[in-house]
């Protein structure tokens, strides 16, 4: 068996257990996942260092490996398509699992089901239901564009999925799918879906009732497919709209009464201590300013000459006495703003307690589980629109099958 077809995405293995050649996601952080094949003579170099393939063999797939510098780990992840969706490489715009789950919720989708979808596009979608209709049943998925059929080939091979998967580079919109009584469901993800309505008709199984829906950004898509699946007799149209919104969930330890006024305290005598602090640089400060302003002063009498020392003199010591006054005052000043200092605060601003009071019964602290919504949040992606395919004929009941058989064996 080679290396390209042991693995597969579509069952999970029975012993769990990494073998020369299987697929494995390497599970880095939640943004970074790579996909790898396991080959013996092969390592795997990031730069928390290096994880050789050989060391994986043998291992239980969700194993948690370190490596060879012990600076980091990763962990070793079973392939799924869910896992695919978030490391693929984009070709188009993709189907995320919130829209997956939904349709093919929707569209019934079970083991041995036949579905027709187009466009492939990344193969996205086409992963979840090959996994979802296995075994038994079949995807035939249909794209335009060559280059994109060339590569989704080659990876539905790779991926072990292509017993499952028939692709076909197919225009569907101009030329039909080419199949007819053969689908239990089908999946649009066109640019023009009402094009293809008529030919998704025909493709519909004509005996059991059938499931259709398409994927479009705008509202006037859906408009004009509502009118084309309402004149091919297609009944229960349904339009959702899928959002995401994620919930941060953290744990918070609710204070009781006695710890609540217990922080409170410390944090008033926080504040008196550092209130001393505050009124002292502030007046450092302006001593220093007034030294400064005296410097130059004198600097200035230097070179006006001896002539006016003297009147100059008694000049600066008005000066000095007047910024005396003025710092006195400011200080008041500063100190009204800042705050009274402790040693001036009455005792009705300290919380003292009274011993005469009995003590309430103590309550032990709890832990409360909340949730909130980040900041940002994903808004629209596309509208899926629902609709229900009505049998042409009707199958006979088990009575008149049973008359049937027995009239043919007289």
């Amino acid at each position: 068996m080679s290396l390209a077809t042991k693995h597969t995405f579509a069952t999970y293995k029975k012993n769990n257990t990494i073998e020369n050649g299987d697929l494995v996601v390497l599970y880095l952080s939640k943004e970074n996942l790579i996909l790898i094949r396991i080959q013996e003579s092969q390592e795997f170099c990031c730069k928390f260092g290096n994880y050789k393939h050989a060391d994986m063999i043998g291992l239980q797939y969700g194993t948690k490996l370190g490596s060879n510098t012990g600076r980091g780990f990763v962990f070793l992840l079973y392939p799924t398509p869910e896992l695919w969706t978030l490391i693929l490489p984009h070709r188009t715009q993709i189907l995320y699992i919130a829209d997956i789950s939904l349709i093919m919720s929707y569209l019934d989708l079970k083991p041995g089901k036949v579905m027709i979808e187009s466009g492939t596009g990344s193969g996205s979608f086409s992963h979840s239901i090959a996994r979802t209709i296995a075994p038994g049943g079949h995807l035939f998925t249909f794209e335009y564009h060559q280059e994109r059929v060339a590569v989704a080939t080659k990876e539905f091979e790779d991926h072990g999925l292509q017993d499952l998967v028939t692709i076909e580079c197919r225009d569907v919109c101009k030329n039909g799918f080419g199949l007819v009584n053969k689908a239990d469901a089908v999946f649009l993800d066109l640019p023009a879906p009402w094009e293809a309505v008529a030919s998704a008709k025909q493709a519909f199984r004509q005996d059991k009732v059938g499931k259709i829906c398409t994927f479009s950004p705008c509202i006037e898509q859906i408009s004009k497919t509502v009118t084309a699946l309402t004149e091919q007799g297609f009944v229960d149209i349904k339009m959702y709209e899928c959002l995401i919104r994620f919930n941060e969930v953290r744990i918070l330890q609710i204070s009781t009464l006695d710890e609540a006024l217990e922080m409170e305290r410390a944090s008033e005598k926080k504040r008196k201590r550092a209130l001393p602090r505050v009124l002292r640089e502030s007046f450092k400060n302006r001593l220093q300013q007034e030294r400064d302003s005296q410097e130059q002063d004198d600097d200035q009498e230097d070179m006006e000459g001896e002539g006016e020392e003297e009147g100059e003199s008694a000049v600066k010591k008005t000066r000095v006495d007047d910024d005396d006054n003025a710092s006195q005052q400011g200080s008041s000043t500063l100190s009204s703003a800042v705050g009274t200092p402790s040693s001036f605060r009455s005792h009705a601003d300290v919380f003292i307690p009274d011993e005469s009071v009995e003590p309430r019964e103590s309550i032990e602290s709890k832990n409360v589980t909340v949730t909130r919504l980040p900041v940002e949040q994903r808004g629209h992606t596309s509208y899926l629109l629902f609709a229900t395919f009505t049998p042409a004929t009707q199958q006979p009941s088990l009575t008149e099958r049973n008359k049937t058989a027995a009239a043919a064996s007289k």
